[in-house]
């Protein structure tokens, strides 16, 4: 659409919905920030830019996305299945459940393809049988409920942290000491939206949350890096990630948290220097899960191995090749 001369001074994105007629001013604002506008064949990128007479607007409205998540045949590596529960060993690169950007492909539309009509309305229609969650990039057990009894019992026990939790972490560096505990209160980072970070101060006492996190050292490679076991005592999102990078050991490949190329890089061979600079994602892996079962009492433990990339890793810093 062509703008007139009417229209001068006006905000694009109130142009735009004008003229469209069937989209509200909020939505198109959304669109324009999501890069679906165009001014002149440009991105045009500020919802609020004055509208210039004579340009040529475009907006593009995508499709709707399903109201309910849709059954997907993507596999999946199931531990343990009965009337009640799924119990399965999560690949790293799965989201959880939809979200914005990630509409399908998900470990809930696998789930309602693998438990047909078992699975839908419990704990909610849109995240159907989840009672936790894992980072898209971090692998490993995760429990899934099938039934409401299950799924009440289930997230009270994750709520009052009645159960067992273990995560593997390669690490930067050697933490000293080689067990120990990191506690700090954790909230949205106050200039980085996208990360949480260890609040100190006024912050703390406003937005943070209580954390504590377990630690400890199962393998060490001198002191360019380390194995880390972890237990949460807490669940705060991103929570091993930020309280490790808080003490100074980031995650091996976290895209968040790593913000800089560590000094103890320096003290490995350039081989394998190279190849946990290159690691596409956190090295983080759900490697236990111990809960009793919601239903019959029953303790129930589970364990997922080392995923190959990760366990790759590993291999090559036991290697003796420079």
């Amino acid at each position: 659409m062509v703008a007139g001369p009417d229209a001068a001074g006006e905000r694009a994105d109130r142009f735009l919905a004008a003229a469209i007629g069937s989209v509200s001013r909020s939505r198109v604002k959304a669109l324009i920030a999501a890069g679906h506008a165009r001014r002149d064949g440009a991105p045009l990128a500020d919802p609020s830019e004055t509208v210039r007479p004579g340009s040529r607007y475009a907006l593009e409205v995508p499709a709707a996305a399903p109201a309910l998540p849709l059954p997907q045949d993507i596999p999946l590596a199931i531990l343990f299945e009965d009337a009640e529960l799924i119990v399965l060993d999560k690949p790293a690169g799965l989201v959880v459940h939809p979200a914005p950007g990630n509409q399908d492909g998900t470990l809930v539309n696998a789930l309602l393809a693998h438990a047909g009509e078992d699975l839908p309305g419990i704990g909610g229609e849109r995240r159907p049988g989840i009672v936790h969650r894992l980072d898209k990039d971090t692998s490993g057990v995760m429990v899934v409920a099938k039934t409401e009894r299950a799924h009440r019992a289930l997230s009270e026990a994750f709520a009052a942290r009645d159960l067992e939790r273990d995560y593997l972490a390669l690490v930067w560096g050697l933490p000293g000491p080689l067990s120990g505990e990191i506690e700090g209160p954790i909230g949205r980072h106050p200039t980085d939206r996208k990360r949480m970070a260890v609040l100190v101060g006024r912050d703390a006492d406003r937005r943070g949350k209580p954390a504590l996190t377990r630690y400890l050292t199962e393998r060490a490679w001198g002191a360019a890096c380390a194995l880390l076991r972890c237990r949460l005592a807490t669940g705060r999102t991103h929570q091993i990630r930020v309280h490790l990078a808080h003490r100074g050991h980031p995650l091996v490949g976290d895209p968040v948290y790593l913000r800089r190329t560590p000094a103890a890089a320096r003290l490995l061979p350039p081989a394998k220097q190279a190849a946990l600079l290159a690691f596409p994602r956190q090295a983080l892996h759900a490697a236990t899960l111990g809960f009793r079962h919601p239903v019959t009492g029953g303790a129930l433990h589970f364990t997922a191995p080392l995923p190959a990339d990760l366990a790759g890793l590993v291999g090559l810093l036991d290697g003796n090749e420079e």
